[in-house]
């Protein structure tokens, strides 16, 4: 970085340059100024380190000292740069920064991440990589002491600020599970459970991480259909070894939830075991007799991939990228002979500024899981009251990204891990009111904040005037 104040704050003229202020976005407060920006920046030559990479954010200048936090979101891993200004004899060994061999300053680096956020006291700010050019998206909230010096740059036209997330989508390949509707062959997942021990278990045998979602326990009796598993009887493709397993609803009728209560069924001794076709056969057979049943009370998220008479849209192009459009399928792959199913898995945010990351398999009104690719679920409608879902915010307008509606990701009321943790989630839509002032935020406080200063406002959502749910589990897909 040597050399770098003398590059940016020489005075040149010269076709095709021009000079703009950072001072032009601060407010006056008495002896202090104010800043509070979002930018997007396109990083330049380090002019001190060969190969280097650098996006200067807050400017040097002697005197000028800067106080407050700054959020990033960058297109690969940076380094945040604070210098400090030092006087003639404060160096005292540390590592310094020098434009001229007079004037030092020390520097502090911060983390090699795509994104994060830091409270920061310094004389300047930046972003610095090796690896090549980056862009980076910033969102700046503090307080300067001193004039800032002004910033040679290049004229360009103004760039729409976008939320670069690293591996904001990225390829899940969770194991399928055979089952029956009604004499045709049902395929489907197993992603959480509302009972540790049972999701523990189901884990093991599926050799995927069933996530514990306590909350399930409680659906409403309309929100949730049957799924009877066979703990004996004639061999088969069932969880347990035995008979495929059984649902009562499939996609497609006004009853289908991916929620299911689980039934356990087990043949009496003596009696002659059959391959039982639908639900309605073995509830027969127990109210004859023939079987027992185990009410669990363990509800699983259980859905369907395909079914008789339908399946997931696949969408046509395999190839997953950051910028992807939401619609269209998330499904990229459905393997029925290596009985695995590959989803696209969106990153977002936890309630704390976590990385989290989900899939999407079911919703409801029937008119948004068309336009998702996914299994329509108007009994999971009876949910948007209820506390087994949890309320997941997604952004109408400000800055671009990765998110359903072409805006930021989403923020999660909860993750993997809380009491309240549901993969069933009541959509929230967050909307600027000044769009152009937006900000990046990356946790529930965030939103709330923002709402209290009346900045943005939290609805919510209601697609074509119903009730809107979207069956979202959380899932590692590096597992």
């Amino acid at each position: 970085m040597r050399n770098l104040i003398t590059v940016l704050i020489i005075i040149v003229v010269a076709v095709g340059l021009g000079a703009a202020s950072v001072s032009d976005q601060f407010a006056d407060a008495g002896s202090r100024k104010k800043i509070h920006f979002t930018q997007t920046i396109t990083s330049s030559q380090d002019p001190g380190r060969s190969g280097g990479q650098m996006a200067l954010i807050l400017p040097p200048n002697e005197g000028a000292l800067y106080d407050g936090s700054i959020t990033y979101a960058a297109s690969g891993p940076v380094q945040l740069v604070v210098l400090h200004e030092l006087g003639d004899s404060d160096a005292g060994g540390q590592p310094v920064w020098t434009a001229d061999g007079k004037k030092r300053y020390a520097i502090s680096l911060f983390g090699a991440a795509a994104s994060g956020s830091l409270e920061f006291t310094g004389a300047a700010l930046a972003l610095s990589s090796d690896a090549g050019e980056f862009t980076t998206t910033v969102s700046v909230d503090a307080w300067t002491r001193g004039q800032p010096a002004r910033i040679l740059v290049q004229e360009t036209e103004p760039v729409e600020p976008v939320s670069l997330l690293a591996r904001a989508n990225v390829p899940a390949t969770i194991p399928m599970h055979r089952g029956i509707h009604e004499g045709g062959e049902v395929l489907y997942v197993i992603t959480d459970g509302s009972n540790e021990e049972y999701a523990q278990d189901l884990s093991w045998r599926q050799e995927w991480n069933v996530e514990l979602a306590e909350v399930l326990a409680d659906a409403p009796a309309d929100a949730v259909q049957k799924l009877f598993l066979f703990k004996n009887g004639i061999e088969g493709d069932g969880v347990y070894g035995f008979q495929d397993d059984l649902f009562s609803v499939k996609p497609g009728q006004d009853r289908y939830s991916a929620l299911s209560s689980v039934t356990e069924v087990t043949w009496k001794t003596g009696q002659k075991e059959i391959v039982f076709e639908s639900a309605a056969d073995v509830i027969a057979a127990e109210k004859g007799g023939r079987v027992s049943f185990e009410e669990t009370g363990v509800v699983l998220n259980a859905p369907q991939i395909v079914w008789p008479g339908g399946q997931m849209q696949v969408r046509p192009d395999m190839n997953i990228t950051d910028d992807m459009p939401y619609d269209g399928g998330q499904v990229t792959e459905i393997d029925s002979d290596g009985m695995t199913v590959t989803f696209v898995a969106h990153r977002g945010w936890g309630p704390d500024g976590r990385t989290i990351y989900y899939i999407v398999t079911d919703a409801t009104p029937p008119r948004t899981a068309e336009t998702m690719g996914v299994a329509a679920s108007p009994a999971s409608a009876g949910l948007v009251a209820h506390q087994a879902a949890v309320d997941l915010f997604q952004f109408k307008n400000g800055i671009r990204g990765p998110g359903p509606l072409g805006f930021q990701a989403g923020i999660a009321a909860a993750a993997l891990g809380d009491k309240n943790y549901s993969p069933m989630w009541r959509i929230h839509i967050v909307e600027w009111d000044d769009p152009g002032s937006a900000r990046i935020l990356e946790t529930r406080a965030d939103i709330d904040a923002f709402q209290a200063d009346d900045a943005v406002s939290v609805s919510i959502a209601r697609p074509t005037n119903a009730d809107h749910i979207v069956n979202c589990p959380f899932i590692d897909p590096f597992q």
